[in-house]
Order: structure tokens, then sequence, then C-alpha cells
């Protein structure tokens, strides 16, 4: 895309493009995705290899793309899920993560990257994680995880 100006021009687009970090497919691919503190890893269902989605990379390809709103890479869990331990782990993650976005992204004057406000359904981690997003001074803000 770099090469060819980004989608706008690829696709002769004058509007408004959002494109999506990759946080999506981590619960719908959870079975194929292995999560750490440096991003998620990916195995590829066809010939099993893998592929590892940093915050940083994340950034790079919406960078690459040239989208008006790009969205940071935040660490998703099911709606469904009854762990504690691991949406509160992803709340914080998510607020690490963006923080590695923020750094990493390189067209922030051409650019509005959005948080994304995690928790689960946990009240408090809602909260805290909305306040925390709120801290950054983003152009914008997503609600995830529902």
């Amino acid at each position: 895309f770099d090469e060819i100006g980004g989608l706008h021009k690829f696709e002769a687009w004058p509007r408004n493009l959002l494109t999506d970090s990759g946080g999506y497919q981590m619960v719908s691919l959870c079975k194929l995705a292995v999560f750490t503190e440096e991003g998620v890893e990916f195995e590829n269902p066809h010939d099993k290899s893998r592929m590892l989605l940093t915050p940083e990379k994340s950034i790079q390809y919406q960078n690459s793309i040239g989208a008006d709103i790009i969205m940071a890479l935040d660490d998703v869990v099911s709606s469904t899920l009854i762990d504690d331990d691991r949406i509160e782990l992803a709340t914080h993650r998510t607020h690490r993560w963006i923080d590695r976005c923020i750094k990493a992204h390189a067209r922030p004057t051409e650019q509005n990257l959005f948080g994304i406000v995690q928790g689960h359904l946990n009240r408090e981690l809602r909260a805290l994680s909305l306040k925390e997003m709120i801290a950054r001074d983003l152009p914008g803000y997503a609600i995830g995880g529902l």
C-alpha cells in the first residue's frame, strides 16, 4: 500500500476509511492463537505456519493502508468468558498495548488512532479502562469486548 499511496488512492475512494487492528480475530481464532505480552501468535489453519501480530505491527499495517481512523490492538476476550483473572489481565494488557500503539504510530497528523475500552462486563474494569484511555488524550475511543 505504501507504494501505491494507500487504500484511498488504490480504490479511488475520497471518503473516510476505518481499519480494525486484528483484535477481533483474537477472539474468533482463539483456538489457533497464543496470547502473550508481546502480541498474539496465530496459526494458519491451512499450513500450520505461525504469525505474530504485535501492537507495533498492527499500527504499521494500518499506517500503510492509510485509513483515516485506525484502531489500537487490544487484548479481547469473549463476552462469555468467566475467568476473572484472564479478564483483568486482558484489560490491563490493553492499557499497556495502547502505549505501544501510540509510540508506533507514524502518521498521527494524518490518521486518528482510537483506543478501545475493555473490561468485559465488569463495571469497575470498564470504568478503569475508560479512565486509562482518556488519560492518553486520543482523537477517539471505541467500546470493545461486548
